[in-house]
């Protein structure tokens, strides 16, 4: 039973290390330049925003091509949720919680939408396009219009309707 069991224990081993192994050839190793590109992370305060910009109007053709499938032409949701409405919904009965309603920064819709949009082709719109389509979904929600230019100066000072709307943390250390 002992030898049967450590048998199996490591053939397990092994198998995990030729998994591992290079010799299959499968993927490479990222470039500086990739790396670079990924590597960004955006505070509430617009730390971390890289350059580019983009209006609503710019927006409204590559939200229809990328986005309008699966969240639907107006944001309204589709195969996916929501982005727009639900404005006045939190305190409801069936609160509906779109970047309109719930979200409090507008720079945390940067960051997702360039970290994490397309679904299935993520990291694949330029700095330009992400700030479009940001501003694109602002415009729907009624938080900025058609023509504000969305940069890494501008998209900080959107004030989000549910911007101080959480509760912060009253614990020693944090915010």
């Amino acid at each position: 039973m002992f030898n049967a069991l450590s048998t199996i224990l490591l053939l397990a081993i092994g198998g995990a290390i030729f998994a591992q192994s290079p010799k299959y050839a499968v993927g490479r190793a990222p470039t500086a330049e990739e790396v670079k590109s990924w590597d960004i992370s955006v505070a509430p305060d617009g730390t971390g925003l890289p350059e580019g910009s983009g209006t609503a109007a710019q927006g409204k053709d590559v939200y229809a091509t990328k986005c309008a499938k699966c969240h639907g032409a107006q944001g309204q949701g589709g195969d996916e949720g929501p982005l727009a409405g639900g404005q006045g919904t939190l305190r409801g009965p069936k609160p509906l919680k779109t970047v309109g309603s719930f979200w409090p920064y507008a720079t945390t819709l940067f960051d997702y939408t360039n970290r994490a949009m397309p679904f299935k082709q993520p990291g694949t719109l330029t700095h330009n396009q992400v700030y479009a389509v940001v501003a694109h979904i602002l415009r729907l929600n009624g938080i900025i219009g058609a023509h504000d230019v969305m940069n890494a100066k501008t998209l900080p000072q959107v004030k989000m309707p549910n911007r101080n709307g959480f509760v912060p943390d009253p614990r020693p250390g944090k915010k």
